[in-house]
């Protein structure tokens, strides 16, 4: 080991276990004699206001992923930093790829895993924006290579716990409360929690009045509201990020008002989830 004046003063970044970037050759051999299950997140570069980094979706979800593959051996494989964000754009540092894209490097990269062993995939979409895509990608892995790949949220959700926090009376939802509270427990280093601000929403009429039933989590309202909501300037819907929210925080509550015991909590029932999932898994294919 050389000595600290010898090294580069940035590097703070310590192995991780089952962390295929981390990984020699010789290791990932010996993994695929324990396991053929690979977690790949799906995140995206996109702001989130003042007070949360512009990775912070795929920096939580590879985080989540981690610690997923402390528990039990799976490969935590990340490809792509960036996803699908168009309604984001008019803020500064945000990246958005097209759904082709997206669905071409995963494709690729699956077969590539498939060729050294692997054989299943949980995809892990760690933006909303990302979902149908990652719907229709699972399903194109199904089709077309002889891997088997199932979406994380549809996999975990039975072995959720319901929700043991009080849900908010107002919208609450992007760079809000609940992400601000995962991101500090899942990166605290980057949260600067001093610069977050509430924000005044500004919505078509008709998004307005669902409102009240969108966060009583009415399915329908809520279905045609996040159908419509978040989506492009072109589109001519009045609901890119910009013209929604000036601060970039998608909710009416204070972001300051995020606690890390929240977060952990979160985390904590995601992560237990996906290893129930994981045993269920390894159980049903057992020779």
């Amino acid at each position: 080991m050389p000595t600290s004046s010898l090294i580069n003063p940035l590097w703070n970044e310590k192995k991780v276990k089952n962390y295929l970037p981390h990984m020699t050759v010789p290791e990932v051999d010996d993994f695929l004699t324990k396991s053929d299950l690979v977690i790949i997140p799906i995140g995206a570069l996109e702001q989130h206001s003042s007070h949360l980094p512009i990775g912070t979706d795929f920096i939580n979800g590879v985080e989540q992923c981690k610690l997923i593959a402390q528990e039990r051996d799976v490969l935590v494989a990340p490809v792509l930093m960036a996803g699908q964000s168009p309604y984001h754009m008019a803020f500064s540092g945000s990246i958005t790829l097209s759904a082709d894209t997206i669905i071409q490097v995963h494709m690729e990269t699956v077969v590539s895993l498939i060729k050294h062993g692997f054989k299943r995939f949980v995809f892990m979409n760690s933006h909303g924006g990302n979902r149908a895509i990652t719907t229709f990608l699972v399903d194109q892995i199904n089709q077309k290579t002889a891997g088997v790949a199932v979406d994380f949220g549809v996999a975990i959700h039975p072995y959720l716990k319901s929700d043991t926090y009080k849900k908010p009376e107002v919208l609450d939802r992007h760079a809000g409360t609940g992400e601000t509270s995962d991101s500090l427990y899942l990166m605290p280093d980057l949260v600067q929690l001093d610069k977050a601000t509430a924000t005044k929403l500004t919505l078509p009429k008709h998004l307005k009045q669902m409102l009240p039933e969108v966060i009583n989590e009415e399915p329908t309202a809520k279905l045609l509201f996040l159908s419509e909501a978040l989506k492009g300037e072109e589109t001519g819907k009045k609901t890119s990020t910009l013209e929604m929210t000036k601060t970039g925080v998608w909710g009416e509550l204070n972001p300051k008002e995020a606690t890390v015991e929240r977060g952990a909590k979160n985390i904590n029932n995601t992560v237990q989830a996906a290893v129930k999932f994981i045993d269920k898994w390894n159980d049903l294919i057992k020779e």
